[in-house]
């Protein structure tokens, strides 16, 4: 399936409102990157768990499983989130958000903190920070750099009433009451009280660096990649002393752009300190370095950063034929590694901006309260509805019920059409009762199903999967089709493919014959759901790159249908010359080309060698012209229903020969020569281009048509295609005859091979006909010869002999009896 990406990036925490989209098909298989800048959501994930919140965290969790790479920018993240680390983080060192970030918070601290901190405007400050990793042996680095700073001391007046002190802020993360600690190894080097403070580093690392006069990096751990909080300092513009680690010497040249000393001679330290700020004040040779430092810190770790993204893109992405491969990550020109493209974050309006971690904490605010919105809804749809109920199962169980009930209507009005002997009034009555007791078991049809029932044309859409649900339109010309049992849309009377096409329950077929599934699935018995005299087809990914027919399109395109204005004609509205895959205007076969790995001419023409039975050695590539008109592409087209099965009746055949010829090894390996790469959709590209060649040698009238003014061009036209075209080999008769030919060896040999053409729709041929019409003709011999068995035996029927009989005597009888009677009385 042909996407007009090949791969997602997300680089915000806010785009996990869209991120459903991407756990359905057919987004789910697409490679993902997400680029986590900051801890906010690790923390509420331990929040979550704390409190009980497991299906949240669980959410969450899922989220972050389905990218294909989780990528940090330092190694301290991996280590937060390594609870829901499920192989696929990756630590990218480098980023321009720091930078970025830095320039707009320069001038949006005010003076509380300064206020706060008691802080005069000629004081000292200075800020020793560390590594982000928290370990045991902190607390005696900070007491060596606290006994380093003690000599600066002296440089300051002890009175309270002097116009500049000094001022010592630790910036750490938190250790329980670490501030405690920190006063106590003050008290011990004997520093005045006061002077020496704790800050989190979490709370007022910009505040404090944007105030401070110098910067020490206090830690002395070997780490992976250079600390954010020194590249912060730095582009503050901030002189930094630092100890000689790997990562840090890589970056800071000693008295160039930054001070660094021996971590084993810390001595070192006091002398560059005295220098950096002689009498109490900052050098002008060290604002000197802290500027040239500001312009390192800017554009730190360029290089590596876009080396590890060109690296990743090249083991994740899988690019189509169509895209050249790409170069190596040591080729990359020195441009493109040098700095970052600052032109480009111009663009992102000042006012707007907000501190990174609180605009996460806002927004991870609001997914909670929707999160806990949901869940008090159904909770509470739960307790409205009885326990013994279940309304998915009721809403199942009516959905087999219409089905089986509308399966039972088609069939029976199949059964109508066919050669039945005229009844007694009496089975006409019955038949009737019948038929309506059936119409009473089928739901009422709604308002689209009614109009689309008048429609000259219907348009259906294939989809797979809830991801696309966004691009289908809701109209009465159109109509989804459902690829899989999975993911259809609920309420909407979409056609469900794998029920009508046993084939599209088989996963490989499904992918790799993409919409044509869709085509076969409705020309299979195509009188029971398409009722239309023109039939069209849609992609969703013509929606959403806006090429769909507008509303004026859709208008057009009927009024040209029911006046029968081109005749017998193939109607497109997606062109070839307009498509993002062929920037360089190819002509059809150069194109058909680059989009299959280069192999499309050698596989076409293979299929049609197989398929007519043709000699290797005969050339059986149809010449598509280069006559300054285009082509359809992504299946977006409409022509007369009969045509249309003419059409499935070709590419069955087609389909069939390509499968014979590539499914073993791209069945078993996953790679087909139609690609670069393992490509689960192998031939579907070429499928997708197949109806251009079917129309053009069939001799059909191909129209375009404008899918926003509804303008239609003719395009190939007839009287120029006279010589060029194929008839003799796309005409119906040879097609119907081929067509017979699967059919008779199908139904007679019942061939024991893998043979993909009877699964892809009717066996028909005329023995079919014949044995079906012999078979009625035995099964009303049959009911005949019982009706005469059932009679014979009522004539044969054993009858129970009388036992007594009473015999009513005759009126006149019994009144003579009765005047006898009398007359013997009165003597």
């Amino acid at each position: 399936m042909n996407f007009s990406f090949n791969g997602i990036l997300i680089n915000s925490l806010e785009a996990a409102d869209v991120f459903t989209c991407f756990l359905q098909e057919p987004f789910k298989s697409l490679p993902l990157i997400w680029t986590i800048h900051d801890a906010a959501l690790a923390i509420r994930l331990k929040q979550y768990n704390s409190h009980g919140q497991i299906e949240l965290a669980n959410h969450w969790k899922k989220t972050l499983n389905r990218a294909t790479a989780v990528v940090f920018s330092n190694f301290v993240q991996p280590m937060i989130f390594s609870a829901f680390d499920s192989g696929n983080f990756v630590v990218i060192p480098g980023s321009p958000a720091e930078a970025w970030e830095t320039n707009n918070m320069a001038a949006s601290y005010n003076g509380d903190m300064q206020d706060n901190l008691r802080l005069g405007p000629n004081d000292i400050v200075i800020a020793i920070v560390g590594s982000q990793f928290l370990y045991k042996g902190l607390w005696l680095e900070h007491a060596l750099i606290l006994e380093s700073i003690l000599p600066l001391l002296a440089d300051f007046p002890s009175n309270k009433d002097s116009t500049y002190h000094l001022k010592i802020i630790i910036l750490s993360g938190s250790l329980g009451n670490y501030s405690m600690a920190v006063e106590a190894i003050a008290h011990n080097l004997r520093y005045p009280s006061g002077i020496v403070e704790y800050k989190a580093v979490d709370q007022d690392a910009d505040a404090v660096l944007s105030m401070a006069d110098l910067v020490i990096y206090g830690s002395f751990l070997e780490e992976e990649s250079f600390p954010e909080i020194l590249v912060k300092a730095m582009c503050y513009g901030k002189p930094i002393i630092a100890p000689e680690l790997a990562v840090i010497r890589k970056y800071v040249d000693d008295g160039v752009n930054g001070y660094l000393f021996p971590k084993d001679n810390v001595k070192i330290l006091s002398k560059i300190i005295r220098h950096v700020a002689p009498k109490g004040k900052i050098s002008r040779l060290a604002h000197n370095v802290a500027a040239r430092g500001k312009t390192t810190g800017r554009d730190l770790m360029v290089s590596e950063t876009v080396e590890g993204y060109a690296s990743l893109l090249k083991v994740v992405l899988k690019l189509p034929s169509e895209v050249a491969p790409p170069k190596d990550v040591s080729e990359l020109s020195p441009k493109h590694k040098q700095e970052w493209h600052w032109d480009l974050f111009e663009t992102i309006p000042r006012p707007t901006y907000q501190k990174r971690i609180l605009r996460s904490d806002l927004f991870l605010d609001k997914a909670e309260e929707r999160w806990n919105h949901t869940q008090k809804e159904r909770s509470s749809s739960i307790n409205a509805i009885d326990d013994t109920f279940s309304y998915s199962i009721w809403e199942e169980e009516k959905y087999i019920q219409v089905t089986t009930a509308r399966k039972r209507r088609e069939e029976q009005e199949l059964k109508d059409r066919s050669n039945q002997p005229h009844g007694t009034w009496e089975e006409v009555y019955k038949s009737a009762k019948k038929a309506d007791r059936l119409k009473n078991d089928l739901h009422e049809r709604d308002e689209r199903e009614l109009e689309r029932t008048g429609q000259p044309l219907g348009i259906y859409e294939p989809y797979l999967g809830e991801g696309v649900w966004p691009f289908l339109h809701v109209s009465s010309i159109y109509r989804g089709i459902g690829l899989s049992t999975k993911g259809r849309r609920p309420g909407a009377d979409d056609i469900d493919a794998p029920s009508r096409l046993p084939l599209l329950n088989n996963p490989y077929y499904r992918d790799v014959l993409g919409d044509f599934g869709a085509y076969f699935t409705i020309a299979n018995r195509i009188d029971r759901i398409h009722k239309n005299a023109w039939i069209g087809f849609q992609c969703w990914r013509a929606t959403a790159r806006k090429a769909s027919l507008s509303g004026v399109a859709e208008i057009a395109l009927l009024d040209a249908i029911q006046t029968r204005k081109h005749g017998d004609t193939f109607y497109f509205w997606v062109r070839m010359d307009q498509d993002p895959r062929n920037p360089l205007q190819q002509d059809f076969w150069s194109f058909c080309d680059s989009i299959n790995a280069g192999n499309c001419k050698y596989a076409f023409s293979a299929a049609l060698k197989r398929m007519y039975g043709l000699k290797h050695e005969l050339d059986a590539l149809p010449p598509m012209p280069v006559d300054g008109d285009t082509w359809s592409v992504m299946k977006s087209w409409a022509l007369p229903t009969r045509s249309f099965l003419e059409f499935v009746m070709f590419s069955r055949m087609f389909v069939d020969a390509l499968d014979a010829q590539m499914y073993d090894e791209h069945h078993q390996t996953g790679r087909c020569y139609l690609s670069l790469s393992k490509d689960k959709h192998c031939y579907s590209r070429v499928l997708e281009l197949l109806v251009n060649v079917w129309a053009y040698h069939s001799a059909r009238r191909i129209v375009y048509v404008d899918p926003e003014t509804g303008l239609m061009q003719e395009q190939h036209r007839l009287q120029d295609r006279r010589g060029r075209m194929w008839v003799k080999w796309f005409s119906y008769d040879t097609l119907k005859s081929m067509d017979e030919d699967y059919a008779e060896e199908y139904d007679s040999d019942k061939p024991k091979r893998r043979w993909l053409w009877p699964l892809t729709g009717e066996v028909l041929w005329q023995g079919v006909y014949e044995r079906e019409r012999n078979q009625r003709q035995r099964q009303k011999e049959k009911r005949k010869q019982m009706s005469k068995e059932k009679l014979g035996r009522m004539k044969k029927r054993q009858r129970q002999k009388v036992i007594g009989k009473y015999v009513k005597p005759l009126p006149e009888a019994t009144e003579t009896s009765n005047s006898t009677a009398g007359v013997k009385k009165s003597l």
